[in-house]
């Protein structure tokens, strides 16, 4: 564990030998610090997004399109990560993108606290923009922290960080939500603001025990580049303004102008980056080996995030009109059961931590693959659950919240089954030529998930009906089984790794 270590263990002068923060650099309050704020504000309004789309004081949308709506932007959201990577890497560097992401979320918490639905969904592009160019970038900062991966300290560096995102996010809907649902819903989103506002003070602040290598741009454009980049952004933003002026002088356009690109850009994209890598020619046999099994646990990923982020959409939906939202008589908002997947985490994360270690010490850890297998047959198995609340909801009854409570814990056991396994696979099986841009490809199998739970949601499928979840938990439990079944087959094409 990080604070076992001791201040010997760091030889003086070098970058983050001043271990304040939990035996860690001082830079690492201030990204941590940062970080809580952003998921405070981000969870926030992700907690209060779908509730607002369909509230007779919101936007009054159906539960179809406020589930395209908010699918959409998730995908949006890690689909900008690439991008936003890219920024950092080429052109502001990661500390100045991450200021300038910081000051964009804020704006478009404050466009959604506006009283005006026309102003609605550039609020969402803009919290949507930022997060992408934020995400990436503040990541690279916490590892510029450390002395390279053999760091003893990284890991628990790591560690540390990421429980500043479960902070955020479980105190968010407690009290963005609480705000949101019981006072007023654009007060609730202006807090949001409010707390990336302070996100963005404390890191203009803090900035100073950042390690120097997060103000250099790693890999600046060339002005033929910069110049050639601008000439295409030109272009297409120039198409779609055309584009999309006929379509709304010519007395046509819907929403669904805006949502089907989106969508299919969010399942053509994934696939395009996948096969472009895959045709490298410049991977040796071994790297398109690897590439080969990586498929099977991007599919997979896809398939699991698909029905995992469901639970901030189709569960909440549900909840809403069809759950007995109470505890012995006590009633809470809807939004609070989006605070129940952090504290799982917070209180579970550790738990599988010391089992790993301990079947590795008796030679008995599960494999890459028996976990990732595992991990998408429980979300599976949490949709499985999902049909007795909807059953007894057709019955004309309210669901226990407890039915809930166990989808969602279910599904956070999925997680920590697959999620750190799928970041650390990725790391591991990455090709050196795409050594720095795989995380962004992992995080295209959200966007892939995402986009095709909105496909569905446009085309008119009910995704709170026993049929459509009794499918969706059918094929994460034969997906899971198929990674299984052919475990040899994946093993033998990741070649070395485990």
């Amino acid at each position: 564990m990080a604070s076992s270590l001791t201040k010997d263990s760091v030889t003086p002068g070098t970058p983050g030998s001043e271990k304040t923060f939990f035996g860690h650099p001082r830079g690492l309050a201030t990204l941590f610090m940062t970080e809580m704020w952003e998921r405070f504000s981000y969870y926030g309004m992700r907690a209060l997004l779908p509730l607002y789309l369909v509230a007779p004081g919101g936007l009054g949308l159906s539960a179809g399109t406020a589930t395209a709506i908010y699918s959409v932007y998730l995908s949006l959201v890690y689909l900008l990560a690439m991008p936003g990577g890219w920024f950092g890497d080429r052109v502001w560097g990661p500390r100045k993108t991450v200021a300038v992401a910081g000051g964009v979320i804020m704006l478009g918490h404050l466009t959604l606290a506006l009283p005006y639905s026309g102003t609605f969904y550039g609020g969402l592009g803009l919290v949507a923009i930022g997060s992408g160019l934020l995400k990436a970038n503040i990541s690279t900062m916490v590892g510029q922290l450390y002395q390279g991966p053999d760091d003893p300290r990284r890991d628990g560096g790591f560690t540390v960080f990421y429980m500043g995102i479960n902070l955020g996010a479980f105190a968010a809907p407690l009290i963005i939500g609480t705000i949101g649902e019981n006072v007023n819903w654009h007060l609730g989103f202006a807090l949001a603001a409010l707390g990336m506002g302070l996100g963005v003070t404390q890191f203009l602040l803090g900035s100073r025990h950042l390690d120097a290598r997060s103000s250099v741009v790693p890999k600046p454009l060339s002005a033929e580049e910069k110049a050639s980049t601008l000439r295409k952004a030109a272009l297409w933003a120039g198409i779609a303004v055309v584009a999309y002026a006929i379509v709304g002088f010519s007395g046509h356009y819907t929403l669904n102008w805006i949502l089907v690109p989106l969508t299919l850009l969010g399942v053509i994209i994934p696939v395009m980056v996948l096969a472009r890598i895959k045709r490298d020619k410049d991977l040796d046999r071994a790297e398109q080996s690897k590439m080969s099994a990586y498929i099977w646990f991007f599919v997979a990923a896809a398939i699991f995030w698909m029905i995992y982020d469901q639970g901030g959409s189709t569960l909440s939906i549900f909840a809403d009109s069809s759950a007995e939202n109470s505890v012995l008589g006590w009633d809470f908002p809807v939004s609070w059961y989006q605070s129940v997947n952090p504290v799982l985490i917070m209180a579970l994360a550790p738990v599988f931590a010391w089992i790993w270690l301990a079947l590795n010490r008796r030679g008995k850890e599960p494999s890459t693959i028996v976990k990732f297998a595992s991990g998408l047959t429980l979300v599976g198995v949490s949709f499985f659950l999902f049909l007795a609340p909807l059953s007894i909801a057709e019955g004309g009854h309210k669901a226990a919240a407890l039915w809930l409570v166990a989808i969602y814990f279910t599904q956070t056991v999925g997680e920590l089954l697959l999620s750190p396994v799928g970041l650390s696979v990725t790391t591991k099986m990455a090709p050196a030529k795409y050594a720095s841009q795989m995380m962004g490809v992992w995080f295209l199998a959200v966007t892939a998930g995402d986009a095709t739970t909105g496909l569905l949601s446009i085309a008119g499928v009910d995704l709170n009906k026993t049929g459509i979840v009794a499918l969706e938990a059918t094929l994460a439990v034969v997906a899971g089984f198929a990674i299984w079944m052919y475990r040899n087959k994946v093993k033998s094409l990741m070649g070395d790794v485990r």
